[in-house]
Parts: C-alpha cells; structure tokens; sequence
C-alpha cells in the first residue's frame, strides 16, 4: 500500500481512471452485442441506425484513448462487414 500522500493520491486517481474505463467498454461491448443481435434478425434498416451509434461510440473511445485507435478501425471494420453482408443477402 501506498505511503506517502501523493502515492495515496495518485492511487485514488488511478481507481477512478479504472471505473471509468470500465464503464465505457461496458457500454461499448452493450452497443456490439446489440448490434449483432439485429443484424442476427435481419433487421437492415435498425442495424444501420445501431451501426452509426456504435461508430460514434467507437471513434469517441479511440480519441480519448479508451482504445487504441488501430483497434477501434478493425472493429469498425469488422462490424461494417457484418452489416453490408446482411444488406447483400437481403438483396
């Protein structure tokens, strides 16, 4: 355990970082699951809508470095696939 003052401080800091953090990749894996559920149902017109959501989201975590901003342009991709290929069997 910390002694000094600043330790103790900076490892409070470090605790608030932590929930944070989880927070936002908890809402981000929610808005995936979400996602692939619809896209699962066959559902185009609400994947798109979920779709530009979780693109927000995910810019938004690759900015403040939630992500690093490589990942967030392969899961972007990755879902992007998902949804097109549902639009292209569709049609």
């Amino acid at each position: 355990m910390a002694h000094t003052e600043s330790a103790k401080k900076r490892h409070r800091q470090s605790l608030k970082r932590r929930a944070q953090n989880r927070a936002v990749k908890s809402d981000l894996r929610t808005t995936f699951k979400k996602l692939l559920k619809t896209v699962k149902a066959g559902d185009a017109a609400a994947a798109g809508e979920l779709l530009k959501v979780a693109f927000s989201k995910l810019d938004k975590c690759a900015v403040r470095r939630y992500l690093h901003p490589n990942t967030a342009h392969r899961y972007k991709s990755r879902l992007s696939k998902r949804v097109g290929g549902m639009t292209a069997a569709a049609k």
